[in-house]
């Protein structure tokens, strides 16, 4: 009885077989290879192993084990009503690969999100510290390092248009790490504007000024780099007032020859120089260095704060328009014509002209920096 059984099972299967043997034979549907090979380049186009690696890396794995099972196995045959377990792998792979590739949409709008909104917040910050250091006049004072800030956000930029957000707030970081390094020069080099002691110190130089006016019955001037601006004082009081344009550093206390920063201190006019004497178009000669600007040049030049080789300069004057680039390298106070006509009028040789950083703590340079510390705490 057994042996017939068994007889009777291999001739169903030999009938099988040459009724149509392939339908039983175990083959993964070419549609469905097709639609997975095609969403595994989707997801390496759209960079899914950068945005979901976890998920990008179970696809892979699974999708890459079953084409190496397709190669390996030879052809199982089954019964034509048995299920294929092809058709299921498949199924779970190709959720596995939509499921990555949702993963990583998300994950992408969320860094492009962030890479924005970090942008947009340094091209401001940017764009503000720009104009406060145009303002204050002490671009020169940072050297490269505003053109180096400019480079890398402009970068940051184009990071995050080509969808590279991981490397565009990377890049913006570098960038805010240099304003902040500009930030805090401006605070060393600037920082006695906001100094009440130093300000104290302009203030009196100014009411000295002032006060010989009145007991001398005669002018004198004041020029304030912080405001920007000429006052001329006459028996103690303010005559007129005109604004005024400072040397490429002028804001700096002036150190030595060439350093484009306009000297503070109390001076004389030593040398009215009409037109056809100086090469501006009227100017007033002061008696820079004086005693107290060579101590300093000298203290400097010991302590090695100055180059070796450097000279104290001298020709600063107060003086109207033309050769403007030599005027910002000497660090001189520059005037528009009319007003230094005027001052030509009103003043004689040894009239007192002191310069002084500010006269108040709240004054541009101080606020500005400031702002610019805020800023760098925000």
């Amino acid at each position: 009885m057994g042996v017939s059984l068994t007889m009777s099972l291999r001739v169903c299967l030999v009938v099988l077989l040459s009724l149509g043997g392939a339908g039983c034979l175990q083959k993964a549907p070419p549609d469905m290879l097709a639609a997975i090979e095609a969403l595994d380049r989707q997801l390496v186009e759209t960079r899914a192993a950068e945005f979901a690696p976890e998920e990008y890396a179970r696809f892979v794995k699974h999708w890459l084990t079953f084409k190496a099972r397709l190669q390996a196995d030879e052809d199982v045959i089954r019964w034509p009503w048995e299920v294929n377990p092809l058709v299921a792998d498949l199924r779970r792979i190709e959720e596995e690969g939509t499921s990555a590739g949702q993963a990583a949409a998300q994950a992408r709008e969320s860094q492009r999100q962030e890479a924005e909104t970090r942008l947009a917040v340094l091209e401001q910050r940017a764009r503000s510290f720009s104009t406060r250091v145009n303002e204050m006049g002490s671009r020169v004072v940072l050297g490269q390092k505003p053109i180096e800030t400019e480079l890398l956000v402009k970068q940051a930029r184009s990071y995050l248009d080509q969808g590279f957000y991981v490397r565009a707030i990377q890049t913006g970081q570098e960038a805010a790490r240099l304003i902040d390094g500009q930030a805090a020069i401006l605070s060393t080099e600037l920082g006695r504007y906001a100094d009440e002691r130093s300000v104290d110190l302009w203030r009196q130089m100014v009411k000295r000024t002032a006060d010989w006016s009145r007991s001398h019955r005669a002018a004198a001037i004041v020029v304030n780099k912080a405001d920007r601006r000429l006052t001329l004082y006459r028996n103690g009081k303010v005559v007129a007032a005109y604004p005024v344009r400072l040397g490429y550093n002028g804001i700096l206390e002036k150190r030595y020859q060439g350093d484009g920063a306009t000297p503070e201190g109390m001076y004389r006019v030593v040398r009215k120089r009409e037109r056809g004497q100086t090469s501006f178009y009227k100017a007033l000669l002061l008696d820079y260095p004086n005693s107290e600007d060579q101590q300093r040049f000298q203290k400097a030049r010991s302590a090695g704060a100055i180059p070796a080789e450097a000279f104290i300069g001298g020709q600063i004057e107060i003086h109207g328009g033309a050769d403007l680039p030599m005027s910002q390298t000497l660090g001189c106070v520059m005037l528009a014509d009319r007003h230094i006509d005027a001052l030509f009028r009103s003043v004689e040789v040894g009239t007192p002209v002191t310069i002084v950083g500010a006269v108040n703590v709240t004054n541009s340079i101080a606020m500005t920096l400031a702002e610019l510390e805020q800023s760098e705490e925000g």
